[in-house]
């Protein structure tokens, strides 16, 4: 085995996981599920059977990923944070025939207890505050909050907010990485070195 399970986890036979992961405290794997190399998969935290989790993810305690839900590389889920897959469930009808695909790109970030209703994509190194709500597409590197999310700016690749208007146009740099910016026609793209 090329990767750490604590004893009180479930991983079911099947399940592919990646070379230096680590698998936590009363965490459950489903068989079907498959997860790249160097993931963190807190305590208590389930994977379900059609679940892509990419290399380097870091899934905080307590988050459930269910079904039709892949992260890409390198994706935080904070703490207790919520995925569905079911639009409108009610527990005396069957839609697993229903899932709708959820798409969380390269570099993202989901706040600590923020829900993610199925059915999104939410673009690389976007930044989803605490306790959001999201129930539509996030831009890559956008910044939102509330409920329901709404974007308030744009995050750099290093996780600072840059100093740029939601709407229009401009430049900005990462104050801690010195990597540049240009906004233009509402979408944020990093400066070629």
């Amino acid at each position: 085995m090329e990767y750490f399970k604590h004893e009180s986890a479930i991983v079911d036979e099947g399940a592919q996981i990646g070379a230096g992961s680590r698998v936590w405290h009363f965490a459950h794997v489903c068989g079907g599920a498959r997860i790249g190399a160097g993931v963190s998969l807190g305590q208590n935290v389930f994977v379900g059977n059609k679940v892509a989790i990419g290399d380097h993810c870091k899934i905080q305690n307590n988050v459930s990923v269910y079904d039709n839900v892949t992260l890409e590389e390198g994706v935080f889920c904070g703490p207790s944070m919520v995925f569905t897959n079911v639009y409108n469930p009610r527990s005396l009808i069957e839609r697993k025939d229903e899932y709708r695909d959820t798409l969380v790109k390269r570099g993202a970030t989901l706040g600590a207890n923020c829900t993610v209703v199925c059915g999104v994509t939410i673009g690389e190194f976007a930044f989803v505050g605490a306790g959001a709500v999201v129930n539509k597409d996030v831009p890559a590197y956008a910044l939102v909050v509330g409920v329901p999310a709404r974007q308030i700016g744009w995050m750099s690749e290093f996780g600072e907010q840059l100093d740029l208007p939601v709407r229009g146009e401009g430049r900005a740099t990462c104050s801690h990485s010195g990597k540049q910016y240009i906004l233009q026609d509402n979408s944020l793209e990093p400066v070629a070195a």
